[in-house]
């Protein structure tokens, strides 16, 4: 007898239901929580269970998973491959659970709602002082993490994982393409646009020299990685001229690139508003760069079936309206 691709599909739902009926939400969660504390008598009291009943739960869910999930050590337990590849999947399950359980309107003086922030480093002493202040008068019991961005950021806002991010994207189009280009179920707001500026130490051998690209290129350059990639959009405009920069070391974070610039000759290039405040703590030079570049848009980015959630939407109203300022 031959089935139809129909009745496959109808058949296959009907397995996943049956799947699905089978899992008890109380042991996923008894599950999420000694993968954090990988220890049996803390999971109980977390959950206000006797470590008996933890331990039964763990006893059906290695029957459920037909894995051990858990192994003993002489700090506890230690989580195995498989109960580590589920433990993305737990968190994304429970976020979600837990919007179901959020009222429909949004009270900011009385919640207790927790944030996920995704941001790129600069963010920190651009951006975040315009708002935080002001979050946290308005909803004094909301609890912000940080999240650094990077390539699986956006993977997170589908996921439920990461709520807001806040990053650097080029303006145009096409530029975006060779660097990073939201997918299409990602909502962007510009903050705020800003343009390439350098930085050298103040005894620095160029500053007595005519400061063009030719001295620019002469010189080597530590490099920020975005995304995981260390070429950005300057290596791009720079390859269509024929020319490329020397980049001497790439660096994880802003910090740490202009720290280097302190006793080396290196130059680094960043958005002018970092440049002219780090500048100033670290006692840096500022140069101007010496090409015709598009200016970056600093923007924040959620995730379009968030349109509607009223804690989301207060957030990204107090950050719109705090660093409007800055544009």
């Amino acid at each position: 007898m031959m089935y139809t691709h129909s009745r496959y599909s109808k058949l296959e739902k009907q397995m996943n239901i049956e799947n699905l009926a089978r899992l008890d939400l109380s042991q996923l969660i008894c599950l999420r929580v000694l993968l954090e504390e990988l220890n049996v008598t803390r999971a109980a009291n977390r959950l206000c269970l006797s470590q008996s009943a933890v331990s039964k739960s763990l006893a059906k869910l290695r029957v459920q998973f037909n894995d051990r999930l858990f192994v003993r050590h002489s700090h506890g337990l230690r989580a195995t491959p498989k109960a580590l590849f589920l433990r993305p999947k737990l968190d994304s399950l429970i976020h979600h659970l837990e919007q179901l359980s959020l009222p429909e309107t949004f009270d900011p003086s009385t919640t207790q709602h927790r944030f996920n922030i995704a941001a790129v480093e600069s963010v920190y002493p651009l951006i975040l002082p315009h708002f935080l202040p002001h979050l946290f008068s308005n909803a004094p019991g909301i609890t912000l993490s940080t999240h650094a961005w990077s390539e699986d950021t956006f993977k997170k806002m589908q996921s439920g994982d990461i709520d807001i991010g806040i990053t650097g994207k080029d303006i145009d189009i096409n530029d975006a393409k060779l660097t990073m280009l939201p997918p299409p179920d990602i909502c962007e707001q510009e903050i705020y646009r800003d343009k390439q500026m350098c930085l050298v130490r103040r005894d620095h051998p160029v500053l007595s020299e005519n400061w063009s690209l030719d001295t620019y290129l002469r010189q080597r350059h530590v490099q920020v990685r975005c995304d995981g990639n260390e070429r950005w959009l300057l290596d791009y405009k720079l390859a269509e001229l024929g020319k490329q920069r020397d980049i001497a070391i790439s660096v994880p974070d802003f910090n740490s690139a202009a720290s280097l610039c302190t006793y080396t000759d290196f130059v680094f290039t960043a958005p002018n508003h970092f440049v002219t405040l780090t500048a100033k703590q670290m006692d840096l030079v500022v140069l101007d760069l010496p090409l015709h570049f598009p200016e970056m848009a600093y923007t924040l980015f959620w995730h379009s079936n968030r349109a509607s959630d009223p804690a989301l939407t207060w957030l990204k109203n107090i950050i719109q309206e705090k660093t409007e300022s800055l544009r």
